[in-house]
């Protein structure tokens, strides 16, 4: 055989050679395919029986409980249910005793706020007394000395009035009304006296003998008042 012979059989070799190699990978490849399906359906198969195996078990201690219960003994049972009784019991009287020292507080911070319910105006009205005692202590000074100032004195004393009264309204919604001149009203003011009058058409006070006051918008105390009347007109049958 000549070397050119042998040069194109070495071609025809690598060919099946790289033939056989590829076939080889081709079958590998199936194999390991038809393995991966075998396996897939192993464990799809293996799932309800792992299912099965897990409602076994719940099964079973299902049973265990029915069965722990059932060993209980009547004697048992009450004696649990008595000392949850006495739990219930000792949660109740520890309820009701909260409550009442709760309504006891209640009650005496109640009373304390009723009984106490004036110290800020009392506070307001001292000063006003300190005003009238070191009026009262200049004027009996100055008779003493003979040199009283009855002016100032009566001055003094209206500018505590003042005081008073503008105190009274601005902070605690205390007002004092003057009623002359305006009708009569029974529900702002108390007739002492009476008197007819051909001039007016309806009754009307007169003069106030003493003032009224009113708290915010409620009257505390009616005016004291002298009221005219209307005459009467026309005839009687």
């Amino acid at each position: 055989m000549s070397k050119k012979e042998k040069q194109a059989e070495k071609p025809d070799a690598r060919q099946a050679g790289a033939g056989s190699y590829a076939e080889n990978t081709e079958q590998q490849a199936g194999a390991e395919q038809l393995i991966d399906e075998n396996a897939e359906q192993a464990e799809n198969q293996a799932e309800p029986e792992k299912q099965e195996e897990k409602a076994g078990s719940a099964s079973v201690a299902a049973e265990f409980a029915e069965a722990a219960q059932a060993a209980v003994t009547p004697e048992e049972k009450i004696a649990g249910l008595e000392a949850q009784l006495a739990d219930i019991r000792d949660q109740l009287l520890r309820k009701a005793a909260d409550f009442e020292n709760f309504r006891k507080r209640m009650n005496q911070e109640k009373a304390n706020s009723i009984e106490y319910a004036n110290q800020s105006l009392l506070l307001d009205i001292i000063p006003v007394i300190d005003d009238f005692e070191r009026a009262i202590q200049a004027g009996e000074s100055g008779i003493q000395a003979n040199t009283a100032d009855l002016p100032g004195f009566l001055e003094g004393i209206k500018m505590i009035e003042k005081r008073l009264i503008s105190q009274l309204e601005s902070k605690w919604g205390l007002k004092r009304f003057s009623s002359a001149g305006e009708a009569f009203d029974p529900n702002r003011h108390e007739a002492l006296m009476m008197e007819k009058s051909p001039d007016i058409s309806e009754a009307v006070v007169q003069e106030d003998f003493q003032k009224g006051y009113m708290l915010k918008e409620r009257v505390i105390r009616a005016a004291k008042v002298k009221v005219l009347m209307p005459e009467e007109t026309g005839t009687r049958d």
